[in-house]
Parts: structure tokens; sequence; C-alpha cells
């Protein structure tokens, strides 16, 4: 049956003729709410339609924040947020753990979740929504860790030059192997994932343009690192370069630290430098997605990942009163600085950066 648009003035012979040839007469005052509707999702349509992704220039990605996103003590994002973000909307991310701001400079940033699982499903749900365009983005992966007392201190700031996953493959106890020996064993089927070396060049601007920086310091971490006889532990803090270890395992003791070591010389990365638990996994979804030529990992060492030598591994998990090492704030505060370096500079660049990482420049 045919519907007919009603006139408004129609001649009782006009609407008996169309009767008679069945076309069903819709009354004038019933499409008046249709019309209105259509013309109200049309409009939606159209304003979604005209509505432009979010041309994302640099995304920073924390793990965790304490409190609030400002005011208070901060964690791992505050200090990138009141950098960047404190005049910013949050925009809601279906799949990911917290809303991601944008300002008008095309800088992002959100709070991952803690380990692999929360925050590279994180990372996955905000490259794929439609809301950002991450396809030229670069990306700041950003958090606390720990380090070996061989290699680095409390309040260090430290580029990944590798990320290498601790946790695929083979493991047993000490006391089920030869004395002495190593307890881990690759298993074959993960070499494309458990390794990820990050661009050279990408990290080597990172190291022209910060590592020099003068780091923040505290007395209390000061007094921590006399605890440890190693040098490096006893050293001011600085910007380094070198392997991140991701593991969901929060490993502590000089015995998995050397394992961690072991790993990586093992898969030819650099020294072990940094512990941590998010950033192999997010490389994976990068990678995969993206391409992984624009990734950043940057991590600020607030423990040692061992006790000193008068201490045991459950003595350095669970402190006494007074034990704990200082420096937590001041490495937040480092690696914003640090970082932000960085991002401010390709922002600033833009027109360089864009098309991929530039040469390097001579020194």
């Amino acid at each position: 049956m045919r519907i007919l648009q009603p006139l408004s003035r129609m001649g009782n012979v006009l609407i008996r003729d169309l009767a008679l040839q069945g076309v069903a007469l819709v009354p004038f005052q019933r499409l008046i709410p249709i019309a209105a509707a259509l013309s109200f999702t049309f409009s939606i349509a159209s304003s979604a339609a005209a509505a432009e992704p979010v041309k994302v220039k640099v995304f920073i990605g924390s793990m965790f924040e304490i409190g609030q996103n400002t005011g208070d003590r901060a964690g791992e994002f505050q200090h990138w947020y009141e950098r960047y973000f404190s005049h910013s909307q949050a925009i809601p991310v279906k799949g990911a753990l917290n809303p991601v701001y944008c300002n008008e400079d095309g800088v992002c940033g959100s709070v991952l979740g803690m380990g692999k699982v929360a925050s590279s499903s994180s990372v996955q749900a905000i490259i794929l929504n439609p809301q950002f365009d991450m396809s030229e983005a670069y990306f700041v992966i950003n958090g606390v860790a720990g380090t070996p007392p061989e290699r680095g201190t409390i309040a260090d700031v430290s580029w990944a030059t590798w990320l290498v996953d601790y946790d695929l493959g083979h493991r047993w106890a000490p006391e089920e192997g030869e004395p002495g020996a190593p307890t881990f064993m690759p298993r074959k089927g993960y070499e494309k994932v458990r390794l990820f070396q990050l661009n050279p060049d990408l990290v080597g601007w990172a190291m022209q343009l910060t590592g020099k920086m003068t780091l923040k310091d505290s007395e209390s971490a000061q007094a921590y690192r006399m605890r440890y006889p190693q040098e490096a532990a006893r050293q001011a803090p600085s910007v380094k370069a070198g392997t991140h270890m991701t593991g969901d395992t929060f490993f502590h003791g000089p015995g998995m630290s050397k394992q961690a070591q072991y790993i990586a010389k093992l898969y030819g990365a650099d020294d072990y430098l940094i512990t941590e638990m998010e950033a192999a996994a997010i490389a994976q979804v990068v990678q995969r997605t993206l391409g992984d030529g624009r990734l950043l990992s940057l991590r600020g060492a607030v423990n040692f990942d061992q006790g000193n030598p008068s201490e045991t591994t459950l003595q350095h998990l669970d402190p006494a009163p007074g034990q704990t090492a200082g420096g937590f704030a001041e490495t937040v505060d480092n690696v914003a600085a640090v970082g932000g370096t960085m991002v401010d500079y390709i922002v600033a660049h833009w027109p360089d950066w864009k098309n991929g990482v530039p040469p390097l420049p001579r020194q």
C-alpha cells in the first residue's frame, strides 16, 4: 500500500479519488512528530559525521594514580595532567580503564592500569576508538619502577632501549636443577613477543634532549642509598638508557635480579636496568596496530630490586618503619620533567616529526 504525503488543502473529490485507488492517507497532525524525529536523527548523524577525530601527536600513558589527577599526593599521572590536561575534558573510551584527556596541541594522555592485561587492553581500546586518529602518534609510556643497585639508583629516570618480557619461558625451583645454574629456559614460539628493540634514533633523540638534565633528589633518598655498597646505587640520580624488563611478577632479591640480567643478555639486549610490569605488552599492541617505531618507554626508579647485604629479601619487601626508600615524590616529578621535555620538542617541531623520526643531529 502506498503512503502519500497529505496536502494542507485537499478537496473532497481528490480525497475520494485517491481512496478509490487504494492510497492510504495519513493525517497531517500524525506526521508532525514523525518528521520532527527524522529531522533530529538526521541532525545527530550530520553532527557525528562532521566531528573530526582528535589528531594525536603524542600519547602519554601512565599506569596508576594515587588519588585525584590534581590537588593531592602525586602518583604517576598527576604531573602530566597538571602540565598538559588541567583544562581538558575527560573523553570516556569503552574498554579503557580510565578516560582520555587531550589538549589543543594534540597531546593526549590516560591512566592505563597496572600489569600487562590492564594496560595493554586500555591502549588497544584507545587506539581503535574512532574518537582518535593515532596514525601519526608518538607514545611515551611511563611510570615508576625498580632498578638493580649495580646499575642504577633511587630517582633515576631511564629510557628503554629494549623491552624484554620476563615471564615467557620455563622456570623451575633452584633445588631441582644443577647447583648454580640458571633456572630459566626460553620457550619456542614467543620469539616475536618476548623482545622489542625500540627505535634507536628515537631513543637517541630522547637522550640528546634529556640526558644531561639535573634531576630532583631528597635527603631521605640520599640516606637510603648509603645502605647499599654498590657505587651505582650511591650516585646522584641521572638520566640513563637500557633494557626494561616487563613481568607481572613483582620480583625481588639478588637471585631474581641476576636472572633478569641473564634473560636480557640471552636475548641479545642491553644490560637490564629497570623492572616494570607493562611496557612489553603495550609494545605488542602498538606494534600490531600502528608499528612501534614511535614508541618510547620511560621509567623512574623508586626502589632497588633487592635488599642491601644486611637484610633478607623478605625484610626488604616488608621493611621496618623508617627503612623504606625515599624519593618517590621526586621521582614522579623527574619522570614528567624528562618526558615532558621530549613531548614538548616533538610538538614544537611537528612538521619535522609528523612523517617519522628525523635523523639524529651530529654531536
